[in-house]
């Protein structure tokens, strides 16, 4: 072909490609005003596409009408709607019947695709998003019959796998949108592994819930999916709940991920959470699985060791109405009568499942609270409407009546069968103990036959289990009736049903502890009988007001102490000690002031018994203190005076070797004793809540919490208290108590809100933390460098939490307002304010006296506490208020400089610190006189305050420059070099630290002397290095004298 035809040809041709871009664009523009035109214009696209003279003219013209697109900067609808119909038409054309009608084979999606994955890859963040939102659109509405090339989808997933990690968080959901679907199952390239990678660090809640919803369901998501239940977000939370309810079967999960999905779902704080997990449990779990039968879904989630996720789930269904009692059911049904027998003998009694016992006991109990509330609302309303809720309560009454045992000795039979059936039958014995309190008992005769029950069970001897050799094992927690707290408290809400009468359950059960206390008072019981007695005695005085109610019974108050208690505190067994003590506390309790053997006792046991008997002496111990108060329980063992008034630390005690007959002790300087032990037995298994550390580190907690009831608790113990709190939060051998971090976690976040005094408390405690938790200084051990580098860390995480406390804002309206204000905003008051010991000011003062006042600067550890001090002292802010405070921080930013001067990177953050300071002082050419000084320092408690002075000394480094002879040739050479590691820069921050500073710490003549040698030695190298420059001789210059490079040396 001759030149000339080519290039009209070619001409022809571009003309018609624009001529299509032109269709296409006014298509497109009419796709933005609204979805409904979408379908319409789809057809009259594609018949554009079709009557084009080219169809591989289509693909460019299509590509350049829509490039607009890609640089628009903000999101809209209008240009939303777009992209899916460019979607919507590139989905559309590679369908099966597009491609037998001949419009598909043009490969007009395959380059389409190419087109975008061009633009995904753009450094154009809105070229990125329209191309991943619209590849997204793409694969989410391709057909399954769609036919496209692997290699396209190669390429598609890989681009996406990049945008997956991209910095905007909006493509990063459409790249995850655009791979889900190729997601399904762990031969998918890797797309799994990047969705968790992905959700372990990502930030953005809408991502984290795209990727939640496009895992595929497999053992490799399940765990990502359940933890995602806790996830701070409730829509990330929601979506975890609907893709467990829609890809994971109930039987493919485990009993404890069921309970514990359920446990977070219905006690969510969020309503749509809750609604998520009920519809999962009743639309799924329950009709779709279990058929509609509540009680086939309890035997799958274990009731009888997750009795309360079991409750919550009746709980909630009942509520929702899913679960009602069906007619004719009932707990009669488990009744056979033996029609040869009288027609009040029962002949057989058929046991119950542990579920079906739950649910008649939650079935029971809402049925009542139904009724009560319907009765209630009956005799508060007038008219019709109070006769409907009175039909109402009564048709509950009558249902619930029928459901129960239609007699009190049916009830009795019932349980007895269910008690005689043996251990496994305990937990359906305990449900069905529990419906005793829904039964009438104004009758004699069925009181009559109940007492005779609950005697039955009070001297029920403990169930045991005999070993290898033949000994006795408690089978329970060994200080409970019945070994279980549970089983311990329904007997007792029957008994005080059963005997309601004033002082006929403690008549009662004084009767059945003298007998069993027979055998123990004359020395021949074994330790069962002594657990069996103590348990009965301890339901006794915990369901007990008063000792008074115990006096003309069978057996009284200081009989039950002297002849029982006490000689069971002195037993040999464990399990008989610990029950003896919980006894001990009850009975403390309730007397007006403990008495002193009852008090030496729990001393002696917390001193010298085993750990699990100082665990419960201990927990005795804060109960009574608590309750008392300190003072009381000391005068108790003689010490009349106060022994905590005016303390400022405890006397120091060593557990170990306390005499027994040591009485000058108080019960709190024991007590905190217990946190220096470090040899304390506990098991991580379970709650492990049972150990000293923490029962003491709660109980020290809830002294400080309400320490306005405890005034004979000196103020200033209250910080060595916080102190070594915080220090047992942060101490690594505590990690694995959960009970204790989480008690302390939650202290922690509310202690320092609710009053000025608490606040107090956290700054005086700053420095006895620090001293107490940095390695190698003040008597603390030291280690080798990983353990010292541990340590260290674990210091430096405390001293910022407890920053972060000091700069909580406090409850009161008023104070929360100042503290939420920058320094900046807050206005200037001509009185000055009084509170800077609470705030930020106080903290930074407190620091930079230690760091001046520390014996230990020149050791390695000294200079690392120095400089992680200073590390938290730039941290606060000064208010503009505290314009005392200011002036005498800016006297002392100067020491923190000296102190650190090897680290240039902090001595910059001083010297910013300093400008601070000076801008916010409203007089900085005034200095601070000494006596308003000496008032600060003893208003923070600071006995070795520092004198402030008006002259003003240059920190040590970096050195002066008048000592140094360096030639101007290498001050030129040194221009380009790094500003951070430059001498000039050091000079200038000196200098900012110099101007800022109003007044300075006076020089010592130990101090003068010392920087003069140091000048000198500078000054002597300096000519030195002048006169004979060389390598070696530079390597050994100080860093005080230069921060040049070596290279710049070679290269002169």
């Amino acid at each position: 072909m001759s030149p000339a035809p080519a290039a009209a040809a070619a001409d022809a041709g571009a003309d018609e490609t624009r001529r299509l871009a032109r269709e296409v664009a006014r298509v497109l523009d009419d796709c933005r005003a609204s979805l409904a035109v979408h379908p319409r214009k789809l057809r009259e696209l594609a018949a554009l596409r079709s009557s084009s003279a080219s169809g591989g003219r289509f693909l460019p013209a299509f590509c350049t009408a829509l490039t607009p697109l890609f640089q628009i900067l903000r999101r809209s609808p209008a240009s939303d709607r777009v992209a899916r119909f460019a979607a919507a038409f590139a989905s559309a054309s590679a369908s099966a019947s597009a491609s037998a009608s001949g419009e598909g084979g043009d490969g007009f999606l395959e380059g389409f695709l190419r087109f975008l994955l061009v633009g995904s890859a753009a450094a154009h963040r809105p070229a990125r998003f329209r191309s991943c939102q619209i590849i997204s659109e793409i694969i989410m509405q391709l057909p399954d019959d769609a036919e496209v090339s692997d290699e396209i989808w190669d390429e598609v997933i890989e681009g996406m796998k990049v945008r997956v990690q991209d910095k905007i968080h909006a493509i990063r959901v459409f790249a995850v949108r655009a791979v889900s679907r190729f997601a399904i199952d762990e031969d998918d390239g890797g797309i799994i592994d990047i969705f968790l990678e992905a959700l372990e660090k990502e930030q953005n809640a809408e991502v984290r819930k795209t990727i939640i919803l496009s895992l595929p369901a497999s053992n490799a998501t399940l765990e990502a999916i359940i933890e995602s239940t806790m996830d701070v977000n409730e829509s990330v939370r929601r979506a975890a709940y609907s893709v467990l309810s829609t890809k994971f079967p109930l039987q493919s999960l485990s009993i404890k991920q069921r309970t514990t999905l359920l446990h977070r779902g219905l006690s969510d704080r969020s309503v749509p959470v809750n609604d998520e997990c009920l519809k999962m449990l009743k639309d799924e779990w329950l009709v779709k699985h279990c058929a509609g039968d509540v009680i086939a879904l309890l035997r799958l989630l274990d009731v009888e060791t997750y009795e309360s996720v079991g409750e919550s789930v009746m709980g909630v269904l009942l509520k929702d109405g899913a679960v009602r009692v069906q007619d004719g059911h009932t707990i009669r049904h488990y009744f056979t009568k033996n029609p040869e027998a009288d027609a009040e003998q029962v002949s057989s009694i058929k046991l119950m499942d542990a579920e079906v016992a739950l649910y008649w006991k939650v079935m029971c109990r809402h049925l009542q609270a139904e009724a009560q509330v319907k009765g209630s609302e009956a005799a508060t309303t007038t008219g019709t409407e109070a006769a409907v809720y009175a039909s109402e309560a009564s048709d509950t009454n009558d249902l619930l009546e029928g459901v129960l045992p239609s007699t009190v000795a049916e009830y009795v039979d019932l349980v007895k069968a269910h008690l005689s059936a043996g251990p496994n039958y305990h937990f359906a014995s305990r449900q069905l103990l529990l419906l005793g309190g829904m039964l009438d008992f104004s009758d004699s005769t069925n009181r009559k036959v109940a007492g005779s029950f609950l005697y039955e069970l009070l001297i029920r001897p403990l169930e045991h289990e005999v070993d290898e050799d033949g000994n006795q094992i408690a089978i329970g927690d060994g200080v409970s009736l019945g070994g279980d707290r549970e089983w311990a408290k329904a007997v007792s809400e029957l008994a005080k049903k059963v005997h309601a009468s004033v002082g006929e359950f403690e008549m009662v059960t004084a009767i059945v502890v003298e007998e069993l206390a027979r055998p123990c008072r004359e020395r021949t019981a074994d330790f069962m009988q002594w657990m069996h007695c103590l348990a009965v005695t301890g339901l006794l005085l915990e369901n007990t007001s008063t000792l008074r109610s115990l006096e003309g019974k069978a057996i009284e108050p200081p009989e039950l102490l002297q002849s029982l208690l006490l000689p069971a505190a002195k037993q040999n067994h464990v399990d008989v000690q610990r029950a003896a003590l919980r006894c001990l506390c009850l009975f403390g309790l309730l007397q007006n002031k403990p008495g002193t053997e009852l008090v030496k006792q729990l001393r002696l046991s917390f001193i010298n018994g085993p750990d699990l008997v100082s665990a419960m002496a201990s927990k005795a111990l804060i109960d009574l203190l608590t309750w008392h108060g300190p003072q009381v329980l000391d005068q108790a063992i003689g010490i009349e005076q106060d022994a905590n008034d005016g303390k400022t630390q405890f006397a120091p005690v060593d557990i170990s070797d306390l005499n027994d007959d040591d009485l000058n002790v108080g019960v709190l300087s024991i007590l905190f004793s217990g946190f220096h032990k470090d040899d304390w037995e506990f098991s991580l298994e379970g709650d492990n809540h049972d150990n000293v550390p923490t029962i003491l580190g709660e109980g020290f907690a809830k002294v400080l919490l309400l320490s306005e009831n405890y005034a004979s608790i000196s103020s200033d113990l209250h910080p060595v208290i916080l102190a070594q709190l915080v220090r047992l939060y942060f101490l690594e051998g505590t990690k694995e108590l959960g009970r204790l971090k989480q008690c302390l976690s939650v202290f922690f976040l509310h202690y320092p809100s609710l009053s000025e005094k608490h606040k107090r408390c956290v700054s005086s405690a700053f420095v006895p933390l620090m001293r107490a938790m940095w390695p190698g200084i003040y008597g603390n051990a030291g280690g080798s460098g990983p353990v010292v580098s541990k340590r260290r860390k674990y210091a430096g995480q405390a001293a910022r939490f407890m920053v972060q406390m000091v700069q909580t804002p406090l409850f009161s309206m008023e104070s929360t307002d100042q503290a939420t204000m920058s320094p900046e905003s807050l206005p200037s008051s001509p009185s000055p304010s009084v509170d800077f010991d609470i705030s930020e000011e106080g903290l930074a003062i407190r620091i930079a006296v230690e760091v001046a006042n520390c014996q230990e600067k020149k050791s390695a550890p000294g200079k690392a506490y120095a400089v992680a001090l200073c590390k938290v002292a730039v941290l606060l802010r000064f208010r503009q208020s505290e314009q005392k405070a200011i002036k005498c921080m800016r006297g002392l930013v100067s020491t923190l400089a000296a102190s650190t001067s090897s680290d240039k990177e902090l001595v910059k953050e001083l010297a910013q610190m300093a400008s601070r300071l000076k801008s916010l002082d409203e007089c900085p050419e005034e200095e601070l006189p000494q006596d308003q000084a000496d008032a600060i320092f003893e208003k923070l408690g600071l006995d070795g305050g520092i004198k402030l002075d008006a002259n003003r000394v240059v920190p040590p480094t970096p050195a002066p420059r008048s000592v140094r002879a360096a030639p101007t040739r290498r001050r030129a050479r040194r221009a380009p070099s790094s500003s951070g590691d430059s001498e000039a820069e050091a000079e200038a921050e000196a200098e900012s630290l110099d101007i800022t500073s109003v007044s300075r710490v006076p020089a010592t003549p130990s101090m003068t002397a010392a920087r003069a040698q140091r000048a000198s030695k500078t000054a002597a190298l300096s000519k030195f290095t002048a006169a004979a420059p060389s390598d070696s001789e530079q390597d050994e210059q100080s860093d005080v004298t230069t921060d040049e490079d070596p290279s710049d040396e070679d290269s002169s």
